[in-house]
């Protein structure tokens, strides 16, 4: 397997520490970032001028690096949550996306026109996470450290949520949507997939703080989700019948008291993560084992910081042509730029 480990941009300007990464849809030629800065921020990664240490496993950024030398590619801003931005969804034409935050509001943006198309309230505490689904993008579900998740009608002028989810007992921190289902991770260690078709409620006891879901990259591929939890473990199920069917660990990899985005790669070949070590770390599938590392420290990708979300790109407008397998990652790495800039943030695209 030859895992894609060559920086091909590096995209800063944030003030605070990157929550959430995530590539447009169709190409993936676009990304979009939300921080801790409480603005969220459009990149094209073609348009920033290449890294200046583009190595393997050990990538070292110079801290002597000035900010205009490494360029940005900042295509636009988005200005309007009053805390800190912790997920996005984009819809798959790209027009609009949702995003949610400390603010306890959901926001649904055009993406062109730099506006709010919406803001929906009714969570009494931080929303976490957001999904867009439904025919022509028509439902953004929210979820919430309120233990809630909210359905919205983004056709409809109404400002009430069309359904209310409130079967977690703790906080839900992730959620994915896909055809006619919703599928939920949370803190009190369960998976649930609600069957919006059938009416029907599956419940998945994993055992630990459920911190991320994603789902396969392939559609025709198994229907399995892949789940980070706070043992320092990441977890591939089965979403039929519930079933592990492998468990990703691997000392110095570690997570244990942060949310820290994964995802699958590759074809679903491999699953990534960031650390809490500053680390990225890639296992092949079937096997189990490592694939690559990316090491923490004060060389690594983030300057040692953690690395909060990793992201794939499903299509190929970034690199392509090039070897394809681009994806990204975002944290808090004071060093990577230097100078002085320490706080600001990095989001690496790597290709083959």
């Amino acid at each position: 397997m030859i895992f894609p480990n060559r920086q091909i941009a590096q995209l800063t300007g944030h003030g605070g520490p990157v929550h959430c990464v995530t590539f447009s849809a169709g190409l993936g030629q676009y990304i979009l970032t939300g921080s801790s800065d409480r603005q969220i921020r459009l990149f094209n990664p073609l348009k920033a001028p290449p890294p200046i240490s583009p190595t393997s496993s050990s990538i070292t950024i110079s801290s002597t690096t000035s900010i205009s030398s490494v360029g940005s590619g900042l295509v636009q801003t988005y200005s309007a949550h009053g805390y800190e931005v912790l997920d996005i969804a984009v819809s798959e034409d790209n027009a609009r996306f949702a995003s949610v935050g400390g603010d306890r509001q959901v926001f649904l943006w055009d993406v062109a026109q730099g506006r709010t198309l919406r803001r929906w309230s009714g969570h009494g505490a931080r929303v976490n996470c957001v999904g867009i689904g439904g025919e022509g993008g028509g439902v953004v579900a929210s979820g919430s450290f309120d233990a809630t998740v909210r359905l919205w009608d983004t056709k409809s002028q109404c400002y009430k949520p069309i359904q209310i989810l409130d079967d977690a007992k703790d906080s839900v921190s992730s959620l994915s949507i896909v055809g006619h289902e919703i599928v939920t991770g949370s803190v009190d260690g369960r998976m649930r997939i609600y069957d919006l078709r059938m009416g029907m409620l599956y419940v998945d006891v994993i055992g630990q703080p459920i911190t991320s879901l994603s789902p396969p990259l392939s559609s025709s591929a198994t229907p399995t989700v892949l789940l980070s939890t706070l043992d320092s473990t990441l977890r591939l199920h089965d979403k039929t019948n519930g079933q592990l069917l492998r468990a990703y660990t691997s000392p110095p990899f570690k997570n244990t008291s942060l949310r820290i985005r994964s995802c699958m790669g590759l074809n679903d070949a491999v699953v990534v993560s960031g650390s809490e070590d500053g680390g990225i770390y890639a296992w092949d599938v079937l096997e189990g084992e490592v694939a690559e590392r990316f090491k923490g420290g004060e060389g690594g990708v983030h300057g040692g910081k953690v690395v909060s979300c990793v992201t794939w790109n499903k299509g190929a407008g970034v690199g392509a042509g090039r070897g394809g397998g681009v994806w990204a990652s975002g944290g808090a790495d004071g060093k990577a730029v230097g100078e002085g800039f320490m706080g600001k943030i990095t989001v690496l695209a790597i290709e083959m």
